[in-house]
């Protein structure tokens, strides 16, 4: 690449229009002096290979992956970090300037990072914690909850057999509770994680009964259209303490944009008054 190559990102994806991605690396950029853009990419399944092959060529030093190729990206990446391999996909490509494909996983990170700065007292020693769903989010959740040193995860899924592969997966602190029992996981729980996308616009609402959240826990929902779901606003009636989020998107971010662009950004009020806008 020519020293005065104008770098290029962006986040891979059908449909990818409603995506964020783009307001955000845009703002950073845009308030961090750098030249380079980051656009939306619509890729056909048949072409997701041959298109991440080409970027590199064309000037891109990455794009974030999301929905639904964040497992099929790892099939044709020349490296895999351990995280990744963890989580059982990626989320973040880095084209090396030696050609090499560079697959991580940087959703684990942002899921604490976010806790981190919504809620600085949460203290993840503190009980089990509770999640709703078993898909991707849910592994990254996992990831994270575990080398935090969560001492018991407890598990509900719609579909018990993802749940129970999950238990597989990660290990004997996972215990799998029956979607009909699962409002009854959150009266022993510390922390609440909803990563279904029940309660988002569009799909349906979250049914689980929430009057056993106990007042001080520490509840989160991976859902952030709309900020304030149901989830959140019976948590905050019952003296829980809220994270939306919308944190966990901006943090991912966070090491996506220091690998590409060579500068770490910061999440502040204002990152998140762009990515509303």
């Amino acid at each position: 690449m020519s020293l005065n190559r104008i770098p290029l990102a962006g986040v891979i994806g059908s449909p990818i229009a409603h995506s964020k991605s783009p307001a955000l690396h845009t703002h950073w950029l845009k308030t961090l002096g750098i030249a380079g853009h980051y656009i939306p990419i619509d890729v056909a399944q048949e072409d997701l290979e041959h298109i991440v092959k080409t970027l590199p060529k064309m000037g891109f030093v990455g794009v974030n992956v999301t929905v639904p190729y964040k497992e099929k990206v790892m099939d044709f990446a020349d490296l895999v970090t351990d995280r990744a391999a963890l989580i059982g996909s990626a989320n973040t490509l880095i084209f090396r300037k030696d050609g090499k494909i560079h697959a991580d996983n940087t959703d684990s990170y942002g899921f604490i990072q976010n806790l981190r700065q919504k809620a600085p007292d949460w203290d993840p020693k503190a009980g089990p914690a509770a999640i709703l769903g078993a898909g991707g989010a849910a592994r990254a959740v996992i990831a994270a909850l575990v080398e935090v040193g969560v001492p018991e995860i407890l598990i509900s899924n719609r579909t018990k057999a993802r749940a129970e592969k999950l238990k597989t997966d990660f290990g004997k602190r996972l215990r799998v509770v029956d979607w009909v029992q699962a409002g009854n996981m959150l009266e022993e729980a510390a922390t609440v994680i909803n990563t279904t996308s029940l309660g988002m616009v569009g799909k349906p609402p979250l049914r689980v009964p929430l009057d056993g959240l106990q007042k001080g826990t520490l509840v989160t929902d991976l859902v952030y259209a709309p900020l304030m779901t149901h989830l959140l606003n019976e948590a905050n009636e019952a003296g829980c303490v809220t994270v939306d989020g919308l944190g966990m998107l901006l943090h991912q971010a966070v090491p996506a944009f220091e690998r590409w662009f060579g500068v770490r950004p910061q999440v502040t009020d204002e990152t998140r008054a762009a990515v509303l806008r």
